[in-house]
């Protein structure tokens, strides 16, 4: 299995006050012709569905558009009453919001599939590190994991938290393009025969070290590049 695609849910309701939502997504639709849209919901949510690299032009997209909106309103005189509506930098990904004492603090987000985000932790660990102005966590959600890089206000914070990010973004691109995943369903159902295979795929996995292992109650998935899944799941069976 090649990690080809990814689903992302997007919020488009900060936007109804400016635009016919349907409009909107028929917009994007033309902007970026690569990726696959839901229906819109009621709410303003729409799921997207496409290639990391597609999704990153309909992010630049969007942010644009919200920050001309914003400069729109500025000019105008006014008052910015819905603080999730202001865009803190030209690529953050959310709002601005509080932390313990009230000091205000900028996020910015990136997407990525669960399995590269478990690699890329596993193996370059250090591509989450950052500094003590930034926070890194990661909230998993199915085959989706978001990352959350939370930095002090200001342009030093966000500037650090953008280098990260881009190293987070190029770091899961280079990974999209060498890794495979293949699934090793367990040939028992019994909690023993399962064990059994667990240890076998972990005795064998000592001449493989940058294969991953992902385990499951019904299956194993091997996350590597294409040749060490291929040789370790030929010797597993």
């Amino acid at each position: 299995q090649a990690f080809l695609s990814v689903t992302s849910i997007l919020n488009v309701a900060l936007f109804r006050d400016h635009f016919v939502l349907e409009d909107l997504v028929e917009e994007m639709k033309k902007q970026s012709p690569a990726l696959s849209f839901g229906p819109l919901q009621r709410h303003g949510h729409i799921a997207v569905q496409g290639p990391f690299p597609a999704l990153r032009v309909l992010r630049e997209f969007l942010l644009l558009k919200a920050k001309s909106l914003s400069e729109e309103d500025r000019r105008e005189g006014k008052p910015h009453q819905r603080p999730r509506r202001k865009l803190q930098e030209r690529r953050s990904a959310s709002e601005t919001g509080s932390s313990v004492g009230d000091v205000p603090r900028e996020k910015q987000v990136v997407v990525l599939d669960t399995d590269i985000y478990l690699y890329m932790r596993r193996f370059f660990p250090k591509t989450f590190q950052a500094d003590n102005d930034v926070v890194v966590s990661g909230v998993t959600d199915g085959d989706i994991t978001t990352v959350c890089l939370e930095s002090a206000a200001g342009k030093a914070g966000a500037a650090h938290a953008s280098r990260v990010r881009r190293t987070i973004e190029s770091c899961s691109v280079e990974l999209q393009r060498v890794l495979r995943k293949e699934r090793l369903c367990f040939q028992e159902s019994s909690s023993g025969g399962k064990q059994s295979y667990r240890r076998l795929c972990e005795r064998l996995k000592g001449r493989y070290p940058k294969v991953l292992l992902i385990p499951y109650d019904t299956h194993l998935d091997v996350v590597g590049t294409s040749a060490e899944i291929g040789e370790f799941t030929e010797r597993v069976r």
